[in-house]
């Protein structure tokens, strides 16, 4: 199996992003921004931003559709100072058709606990478009999304002092016993033996800092990260059934088992025909109609007359055949396997759960 780095399947305790939010105001939209008698918290936001910059707008008709209301969106990076600057993403909250060309006004951004961590503003890059005609409208990406580059500036750090820590804690992207055991087991080595390090559970390692490396914890995370393990993972195999896609993983093994697949297929086809009066035929004749079953059919009024024609296909499968699907085979050979049977992933979605179902298929089954 392949190494990983413990860096690439587990996360430090602490050292972690922390989600920023704020509402904020884009202008100089051309013509895009929201309308402001549907978007009330537009027109509102709006009047007491302009009430603060000492222009009172309260008793006016405001009729403009360069400003957009939206939400703005972070990640504030750890151990960022004061100062720094983070990318934000900005999204349309009313009814604004396309962001391009506008600016985002100076937004504050607030953490879970109400506190302001950082302030955005810039301009906003949107990646789609929209070109529009009388007939036809062509819209790329979405327009009412963007980024703003280094548009966020840091105004409060969130306090962590790494070099403190009396003990680490090492948490696994993807808890499993058998991983963080090899973890745990792979620190140990690196420290010279002993069980420093042990499993708290299937998801987090705990580890003391050493004495060699006290008051120096960087140096330790730096030392643990690069140790290389070989990850363990259930036999599982994961179904996406809106989009057929079908993910098993290395380990699934399937008992000896004899599966058979066939589908009713009706296909019904209308091609109506349009009989015609003969060319000498005087006005007002009645036109002869031949049926599909045989029958004569006369329609008055020599015009043309549409006769319909129906051809009904049956396909019941019956090439399909039994196949057997010896067991122990490994993940190739599986689907090797259910491939030999000719039928597709929708198919296959429902041949692994019926195989689930009978005992055979030792995994476990994951719907999405």
């Amino acid at each position: 199996s392949a190494t990983s780095r413990s860096k690439d399947i587990a996360d430090f305790e602490g050292i972690r992003d922390n989600q920023l939010v704020g509402y904020g105001r884009v202008v100089g939209l051309n013509g895009t921004g929201d309308d402001l008698d549907d978007s009330t918290f537009t027109r509102q936001s709006l009047i007491g931003m302009l009430e603060r910059l000492g222009v009172n707008v309260r008793n006016t008709n405001l009729d403009i559709d360069n400003v957009a209301a939206v939400m703005v969106t972070a990640n504030l990076p750890p151990f960022q100072r004061q100062g720094s600057r983070m990318d934000v993403t900005v999204s349309a909250l009313g009814t604004a058709e396309n962001l391009l060309g506008g600016t985002l006004l100076v937004t504050p951004l607030l953490g879970a606990d109400g506190e302001v961590y950082a302030v955005a503003q810039g301009q906003v890059a949107v990646g789609g478009f929209v070109a529009q005609g009388q007939g036809a409208t062509v819209t790329k990406g979405v327009p009412t999304s963007g980024r703003i580059p280094n548009g966020g500036i840091i105004e409060r750090e969130i306090g962590f002092e790494l070099n403190s820590l009396q003990e680490i804690k090492i948490a696994l992207r993807n808890p499993d016993l058998t991983t963080a055991r090899r973890v745990a087991s792979a620190i140990n080595s690196f420290l010279g033996g002993g069980n420093a390090a042990r499993p708290l559970d299937p998801g987090t390692i705990r580890l003391p800092v050493p004495p060699s490396y006290g008051g120096d914890t960087v140096s330790l995370l730096t030392d643990i990260e690069q140790l290389q393990v070989v990850p363990d993972q259930p036999a599982r195999v994961v179904v996406d059934e809106q989009s057929g896609v079908i993910v098993m993983g290395q380990d699934v093994r399937i008992s000896t088992v004899a599966i058979a697949q066939g589908n009713l297929t009706i296909r019904i086809t209308e091609t109506p025909q349009v009989s015609q009066p003969n060319p000498f035929a005087p006005a007002g004749a009645a036109t002869t109609i031949v049926g599909p079953d045989g029958t004569v059919q006369t329609a008055p009024g020599g015009g043309a007359v549409v006769v319909p024609r129906t051809e009904i296909e049956i396909d019941e499968g019956e090439g399909n055949k039994l196949g057997i699907v010896d067991g122990g085979v490994s993940l190739q050979d599986l689907v090797n396997g259910l491939n030999s049977l000719g039928v597709g992933p929708r198919d296959l979605i429902t041949i692994l759960q019926s195989i689930k179902a009978s005992g055979a298929l030792q995994a476990e089954i994951e719907i999405l």
